[in-house]
């Protein structure tokens, strides 16, 4: 048997903004399946990694691939053709992204947000694009505000109608950048919850960056602690949050578990 194709794998991927290295020289390579915490102070690159697997930036150089197709090459590596637009679209439609904040539409229902990108992407009709969303919006606790829009929902629904609409598209891969630093406290909990059914009931491949430690040791299956563009250390949740070997490591954690 061949080795197995990873969900997500960089090949010495650097990204920089202006004259600012956001990311250095990264290899990282997430199995199928893996749930994969990113950890990190503010600017240490954490959500530019997310943009780059969701096709949002290009790397200056290195190269991303999913599941074995080459999504993204740098920017040294000349501009894409055609064809490798097509091939773009066809790899980012097997990744979902939930953002830090909402982006509803704030002219159209729960149902309809959520309805909106399988009817338009996916061409599917119109009577199962609403039995679908309907479903999903039940399994994120929302069965009684399909009809209910944006305004007229708090925070923390209106990020599980994100969560839905992101999983409406069926992705092999879900990335979450920081979805509960825009609620109350109050609201982080529900988010929370619903982010944890879905790493207990699907096989799904997700990336969270997140700077809530104790819903990342739950969840991860591995965890990576990265500083200043570059992977600082990595490993299982017992050995970054209990026994972590970099010294920047242990200062990060005391930072966060002491607040």
């Amino acid at each position: 048997m061949g080795e197995e194709i990873p969900a997500v794998r960089f090949r010495s991927v650097t990204k920089t903004f202006g004259d600012r290295p956001v990311l250095v020289d990264l290899d990282l390579v997430v199995p199928d399946g893996q749930r994969l915490a990113v950890i990190g102070r503010s600017g240490s690159g954490k959500t530019t990694l997310l943009r780059l697997v969701m096709g949002l930036e290009r790397p200056d150089a290195g190269e991303i691939d999913v599941y074995g197709r080459t999504l993204s090459l740098g920017k040294n590596q000349g501009h894409p053709t055609s064809r490798d637009t097509v091939q773009l679209r066809s790899i980012r439609r097997q990744v979902g992204m939930v953002f830090q904040q909402f982006n509803l539409f704030p002219h159209m229902t729960a149902l309809q947000n959520v309805m909106e990108a399988p009817i338009r992407v996916l061409k599917m009709s119109s009577p199962n694009a609403r039995t679908a969303a309907a479903d999903l919006l039940a399994s994120v606790g929302l069965a009684d505000k399909l009809s209910s829009y944006p305004r007229q929902l708090s925070g923390g629904q209106q990020q599980r109608v994100a969560i839905a609409r992101a999983m409406a598209m069926r992705p092999k891969v879900m990335l979450f950048d920081e979805v509960t630093s825009a609620l109350d406290p109050e609201l982080v909990g529900e988010v929370l919850t619903v982010i944890r059914k879905l790493a207990d009931n699907t096989n799904m491949t997700m990336l969270l960056v997140t700077h809530e430690m104790t819903f990342a040791r739950d969840v991860a299956d591995r965890v990576i602690f990265m500083e200043e563009g570059r992977i600082e250390e990595e490993g299982g949740p017992g050995e970054i949050f209990v026994n972590p070997t970099s010294e920047r490591t242990r200062q990060f954690l005391r930072a966060i578990l002491e607040r």
